[in-house]
């Protein structure tokens, strides 16, 4: 009813929040806020949730979607709050963003998986450009752009990589539903098979730089051609720093995967 919520909350925050929950979590929810709930005490039991604000309500919605339960809503009304003895306890930015926070951690595919695949593809594309030195118009793209997609391929990377461990963690502890896409990858990928990929993308990346020290040897340890030396060291470098993290990676995540007996 006219005067029940703020302009923000029932134009912007409600509406972001409420589609937000239907496209990363699948829940048929076109209020995310309203707080009048009917649930078992049961299953509200077993969701084992775990915070302590507003965003209790939202938590409910979300795990009980990726528990696939069978949610329904039911048209009600809001009327304004006739309550004269207390300020509303809803703060519009530190809630909201509480909302949003707890959304990104629920997700790691949103907050990690997604874009680590956005930064590892500009990567590829710009290595793929930079690495030829192609002319796209007036523009050139020399070894400054491949600098720059070696730096889009690493955080990408490691973005990926974070995705991985932060839901096999919240697997794990029970924060979030077991995930059988996961299982099935962690049954393929070893840690005997990450230290492999690992060692391999190490080495190779040493052999490349080790092929830029001769090159220098043999033009006397003197000035070289930065165009043509770069091409080399960047990947290099690239494939070392990638190595390396997969080794780490691979330990990290085999020793998150231990179950207590």
């Amino acid at each position: 009813m006219p005067g029940a919520m703020p302009f923000s909350h029932r134009w912007i925050g409600n509406p972001m929040f409420s589609l937000l929950v239907r496209l990363w979590f699948g829940a048929p929810i076109n209020d995310v806020y309203c707080g009048l709930r009917g649930f078992r005490k049961d299953f509200q039991q077993a969701l084992s949730q775990r915070c302590t604000g507003m965003e209790f309500a939202t938590e409910m919605i979300i795990k009980a979607s990726l528990h696939g339960a069978r949610i329904v809503e039911i048209p009600i009304t809001l009327h304004p709050d006739g309550r004269k003895s207390h300020a509303p306890h809803l703060k519009t930015f530190r809630d909201g963003w509480r909302t949003l926070r707890f959304f990104l951690l629920c997700s790691p595919k949103w907050l990690f998986l997604i874009p680590g695949l956005i930064l590892v593809g500009l990567g590829c594309v710009g290595t793929l450009i930079a690495l030829p030195g192609m002319r796209i118009g007036p523009a050139k793209f020399d070894v400054h752009t491949l600098l720059f997609a070696s730096l889009s391929f690493i955080l990408g990377y490691q973005a990926i990589v974070f995705a991985l461990m932060t839901k096999s963690f919240a697997t794990t502890e029970g924060f979030l539903p077991k995930d059988q896409a996961l299982d099935r990858f962690f049954r393929q990928a070893t840690l005997e098979k990450g230290l492999i990929l690992g060692g391999a993308l190490f080495m190779v990346g040493c052999l490349i730089l080790l092929g830029a020290i001769v090159h220098w040897e043999q033009k006397g340890f003197g000035s070289l051609d930065y165009p043509v030396t770069m091409r080399w060291v960047i990947p290099g470098f690239t494939l070392v720093a990638l190595g390396f993290q997969t080794l780490l990676f691979s330990f990290l995540i085999s020793m998150m995967g231990l179950r207590r007996k």
